[in-house]
């Protein structure tokens, strides 16, 4: 079943690959490093972070950083080393061994399958060292301001929290609303509401006063009470905190983004384009696999080009595509489109692109 990966052409176009691919996806990761120490520095410096905690907090970035960078490294990789094949006539020679081009390519694709595999784990892993990473460079500490209006915020544990106004200096909320959705079928973790008029924090967490807990055991049944007093001792976030921006979709998991998507849907705000977020968490590791459908045809088309070509070929690629994705963001965003349909219209262009490219191939 897996004899083709014995064959020793198909260890020399996977290493060539891989080569690349490496090279590249950890290439373009440290070059933004490097841009954004540069622009940040200063910064740092004055908030007297030690070498060690800017260090690891770029260290926490990686996952983040990859993620966006395998699809064009997967291009990099592929455009680069068929055009070497093309160049020194190996496919040729492979053609007249009876080898045809689909067949020479496909460890390529299977390193395609792999980095997309890898794209899907480190979008899921970006969130928790994104958190780190922040912690470490301690932006919320240093958030202007001392009062927020009517904001949402996405907190631990599937808990969304909404206020009308918090005031850092007095360490208190108005009109506050804390939310949980539960698990369904289960009897020890309901959905449940808490309204109140107010909310103080202190070193224990938020007291909440005159309010109401909903609980929600099963659909179509509400347990109300009513309290005067309340602490949720999973509601530990301090003043300064919530005074942060919500997390952006890349500060969430695909599972804790759909929840907080339910959450605003509830409350009858517009989630088109976190849902097109949501759905790019999956659109983009499968693109390691189409950037490579059409990378590869696409690489054949010119002999002599060598490496600027390669270069401008896989650039130029990325931008068009990197477009692309603002713009369905955008279309998805206006409900001109299902949001999650159009994430993956990059996708589906370039797929059905390369597939008439990759068909028109002389085998």
């Amino acid at each position: 079943m897996m004899r083709w990966l014995l064959r020793p052409l198909d260890r020399y176009v996977m290493g060539e690959w891989t080569k690349i691919f490496l090279s590249t996806s950890l290439g373009f990761p440290l070059i933004v490093t490097i841009f954004d120490l540069t622009d940040n520095i200063d910064k740092y410096l004055n908030r007297n972070l030690t070498t060690k905690a800017i260090a690891l907090s770029y260290l926490y970035w990686i996952p983040d950083s990859m993620f966006m960078a395998l699809p064009a490294a997967v291009l990099f990789a592929t455009v680069f080393s068929i055009g070497a094949f093309t160049r020194h006539a190996e496919i040729t020679a492979a053609k007249a061994s009876g080898i045809s081009f689909h067949r020479l390519t496909l460890p390529i694709f299977a390193g395609a399958i792999v980095a997309a595999v890898l794209a899907l784990g480190l979008g899921e892993m970006a969130p928790t060292t994104n958190k780190r990473r922040s912690d470490l460079l301690q932006e919320t500490k240093f958030t202007s301001g001392n009062e927020r209006f009517n904001f949402t915020y996405a907190a631990e544990f599937g808990r969304v929290y909404k206020a009308s106004l918090l005031n850092v200096e007095r360490a208190s909320m108005e009109g506050v609303e804390v939310e949980r959705k539960g698990r369904e079928g289960s009897r020890d973790y309901f959905t449940y509401l808490i309204t109140a008029n107010e909310g103080v924090y202190s070193a224990g967490g938020w007291s909440l006063r005159n309010g109401t807990l909903h609980v929600v055991p099963a659909p179509g049944h509400d347990v109300v009470f009513r309290f005067d007093s309340l602490q949720d001792r999973h509601m530990t976030e301090t003043p300064v905190r919530l005074m942060a921006s919500s997390k952006a979709p890349s500060d969430m998991g695909y599972k804790e983004l759909g929840r907080y998507i339910a959450a605003l849907e509830r409350s009858g705000s517009d989630v088109n384009v976190l849902r097109v977020d949501r759905a790019l968490k999956i659109a983009l590791p499968v693109t390691c696999f189409i950037i490579a459908l059409f990378g590869a045809p696409l690489a054949t088309s010119n002999q002599r080009g060598g490496a600027a070509y390669g270069i401008g070929l896989s650039l130029g690629t990325t931008v068009i595509f990197l477009i692309m994705i603002q713009l369905t963001k955008a279309v998805g965003g206006k409900g001109m489109f299902s949001p999650e349909a159009a994430a993956w219209i990059p996708n589906a262009v370039f797929g059905v692109l390369g597939l008439i490219m990759l068909l028109r191939v002389r085998t």
